[in-house]
């Protein structure tokens, strides 16, 4: 995995809407270039679960848009490939 050879970069998480094109074109992205990551789909949780979602995403992206890529102590707002790669050294 990438996260082995990376060291530390952190962990990396995506905040993503199921029917985002960006969204699902980064998700690609990651797993094409093997990168160890989670992902939640904020728009399939319901109720609480998905406000808190919301107030996590904000933590992040004062804007709450997606994909909200978050790697370490770094946040990636959309998916501009050139800054995916810089952020997570690929």
């Amino acid at each position: 995995m990438l996260n082995n050879i990376m060291g530390d970069r952190g962990e990396v998480k995506l905040y993503a809407v199921s029917t985002c094109l960006h969204c699902k074109a980064l998700i690609e992205f990651l797993e094409l270039n093997q990168v160890d990551f989670s992902f939640v789909n904020v728009d399939e949780l319901e109720g609480s679960a998905r406000r808190e979602m919301v107030q996590e995403v904000k933590e992040f992206n004062k804007r709450c848009t997606f994909p909200t890529l978050v790697v370490g102590d770094k946040v990636v707002v959309g998916f501009r490939e050139e800054e995916v790669r810089e952020t997570l050294r690929i």
